[in-house]
């Protein structure tokens, strides 16, 4: 479930130097500086992967092409996590952010099962404060038990905005408590404090009529006490009480900043029986209003009656044909693009609370669509659940995200991983064939079917959860298949394929020359990245691996299930792993 990572803001301190110019250059030129209200570090990685096409390419340069956590060698230092990470680390502002469990409790008052955001200091791995969030204890399909937080972070200036466990949208402080519990959100120690009773994760009841319900504190008034370990929360919107999503299994979404706005993926699904659709009006892709949490927008095209799984992949931006695109695959197996929200039409609403509700005086518009792309249009298109398991024949699903690169969507996608066939390809699509000139909408009807806009079609191993990474006009993505292909970005034609141990959850990162990837035996690969095959080493990290690499600032990190490494050229930690 982990995808790849994040994009650059200036925001603080600044490296002047050619880099800097030519992230202006390519900002002016590709999206227009008044449309964005922040800047990046030059070398700051703060959201998954590239603002804002999510293409899974760094800037790095200097990276090892080995390490070696059982010697140290070019380990700058290891920070021990919880039992189970699946989310991507995500560096900005001096600071180390990452999803984990409760699993190894940092602060003895939390205790039990928990989602767990991480903050550490970037240059010595030392823990600062934690978000701790209880479990959704309805069903355990709305969360399911010690998968923990699996959503990577964005950061903007000192603003942190994470989808939680729970399928809460909250914005944080980067300080947390050290400058004060800032408003409007005032109840962290509510927020923090599981229901009565709770611990042991909930049989399943398989079609009951079971609602997702908004965090309450004890009946009995007693809540934990926010302490300096502890995250300070600004605002937060529960997607399921305030826009009416259906939760299943976790919430895994990569949120994107585009001026004032927050698009993400709401991971509305399936229930427990996985058969049925409780929420069929759950929007799929919504907008909220950064600095208040307020829903501004929702998509209306109706997804949810036919979203195979869940809603997991996150959406991405580019520039089409003069129009600023919102590039969104919806758990359908459709490809979607709406146009950005107008500045504009911006209006500052009231802080979200745990209820999720926003202004009532200011309903949530409708995103305008300006195409659809069928990613398997020979899939079944009615009664989609009576292919449950069926690894032959069924709909696609999409994890990955769509990543936009000159003027194309490329997007994997296929059978569902768990549930679904075991198909899967690679698609490349002409985002300018389908946007069309101002005035000149789609036809109602229009699916993208017939092959409009498809230039190449490839076929993977088996089911892909992968982003592909785009470098140099070579596509590099990984397969569940346990192989790893290279691509002609232009055509398809394939260069090369390599076998890999273990199935590819995360995404590739290409970054100095090299193609960084971990797999869920461990293994973790360093590829060169060319059109010829050649693998430059393999570490047995011991662990399972779902998050992507990230580099920032010249370190690379890596994150297993239990621990988060620190990579740095000719850096010698002291080789424990812990």
């Amino acid at each position: 479930m982990a995808l790849p990572v994040l994009f650059h803001l200036l925001c603080g301190r600044h490296r002047v130097g050619r880099r800097l110019a030519i992230w202006s250059v390519a900002l002016s030129w590709g999206l227009g500086l008044e449309a964005w209200s922040f800047r990046a570090f030059a070398a700051d990685q703060p959201q998954w992967g590239q603002a804002w096409s999510r293409n899974m390419v760094s800037d790095e340069k200097g990276l090892p092409d080995s390490f070696d956590p059982k010697t140290g060698k070019n380990i700058k230092w290891v920070a021990r996590l919880g039992t189970e990470t699946h989310s991507t680390p995500i560096a900005a502002g001096g600071q180390v952010y990452i999803g984990t469990n409760n699993g190894e409790p940092r602060d003895p008052k939390h205790q039990g099962d928990r989602g767990v955001l991480m903050c550490f200091d970037e240059k010595t791995g030392k823990f600062i404060w934690q978000l701790v969030v209880p479990k959704r204890e309805e069903d355990p399909y709305f969360d399911w038990p010690n998968t923990g937080i699996s959503s990577p972070v964005t950061v903007e200036g000192d603003r942190v905005y994470l989808t939680d466990n729970r399928g809460e949208v909250v914005c944080l402080d980067a300080h947390a408590m050290a400058n004060g519990n800032d408003g409007p959100f005032r109840e962290e120690g509510a927020h923090m404090t599981p229901p009565k009773e709770s611990g042991s994760p909930p049989k399943p009841v398989p079609g009951a009529e079971i609602q997702p319900e908004p965090l309450r504190p004890p009946a009995d008034g007693t809540v934990l006490k926010p302490g300096p370990l502890d995250a300070d929360i600004i605002w937060a919107f529960d997607l399921a009480s305030g826009a009416g999503i259906w939760p299943h299994d976790g919430a895994h979404s990569s949120i994107l900043i585009h001026g004032d706005y927050l698009y993400l993926n709401t991971a509305t699904g399936v229930d427990n029986t996985h058969k049925r659709i409780r929420a069929p009006n759950a929007p799929s892709l919504v907008v909220l209003d950064k600095r208040s949490g307020r829903l501004v927008a929702r998509d209306d095209e109706h997804i949810a009656p036919d979203i195979f799984h869940c809603t997991w992949s996150s959406p991405s931006l580019g520039v089409v044909n003069g129009r600023s695109l919102i590039f969104f695959a919806g758990g359908n197996g459709v490809i979607y693009a709406f146009a950005a929200v107008s500045q504009a039409s911006s209006t500052v609403g009231q802080a979200s609370r745990l209820s999720g509700s926003a202004e009532t005086a200011h309903p949530p518009s409708k995103l305008k669509k300006v195409w659809q792309f069928d990613f398997d249009p020979t899939a079944p298109k009615g009664e989609i659940h009576r292919y449950l398991s069926n690894r032959r024949e069924g709909p696609s699903n999409i994890y990955g995200m769509p990543v936009f690169y000159h003027n194309h969507v490329y997007v994997a996608g296929g059978g569902d991983n768990f549930w679904g066939k075991n198909e899967a390809w690679l698609e490349c699509i002409d985002a300018a064939t389908l946007t069309r000139p101002f005035g000149h909408p789609l036809p109602s009807d229009w699916r993208g079917a017939g092959g409009e806009g498809l230039v190449w079609s490839y076929p993977l191993q088996k089911h892909v959860m992968s982003t592909p990474a785009i470098y140099n006009d070579l596509v590099f993505i990984a397969d569940c298949g346990r192989a790893f292909h290279c691509l002609d970005a232009e055509t398809g034609k394939p260069y090369w394929t390599g076998e890999i141990k273990g199935e590819a959850w995360a995404s590739p990162l290409v970054a100095d020359g090299k193609v960084f990837l971990g797999t869920r035996s461990g293994s973790f690969y360093v590829f060169a990245a060319s059109k010829e095959k050649k693998i430059l080493s393999t570490a047995e990290l011991g662990d399972p691996i779902s998050a992507t690499a990230t580099a920032a600032n010249g370190v690379l990190y890596v994150a297993t299930m239990t621990h988060l490494y620190a990579v740095q050229k000719g850096a010698h930690g002291n080789g424990d792993g812990k």
